[in-house]
């Protein structure tokens, strides 16, 4: 399972529903392959959806995520002026990375 991120963003000044979330977890088939969606909506005009996504490997999570996307834009009415403006998975910080015993 892979955690893949998808940037939306939507033009200026309009607002998204409060039941967003709820639009967007409706609208996710068992054919999407995704296990949960988070939904963040960001500061101004723009929505991270986190998909967990069951897939063979990182580019085939990431393609599905984009392809969930562009359904969920051109199904969801309340996603039909959003763009899709990115999508992959989070890297983690540096900080966790291992670091070398003295």
């Amino acid at each position: 399972m892979y955690l893949v991120h998808a940037h939306l963003a939507l033009p200026p000044g309009e607002q998204l529903p409060p039941d967003i979330a709820a639009l967007v977890r409706s609208a996710i088939s068992a054919g999407d392959r995704v296990e949960h969606v988070a939904v963040h909506i960001r500061p101004g005009s723009g929505l991270t959806l986190g998909f967990y996504v069951l897939a063979g490997g990182l580019e085939e999570a990431e393609e599905r995520a984009v392809r969930v996307c562009d359904r969920l834009l051109r199904e969801v009415p309340q996603l039909a002026t959003a763009r899709l403006t990115g999508a992959g998975v989070p890297l983690m910080p540096l900080a966790f990375a291992p670091q070398p015993v003295d």
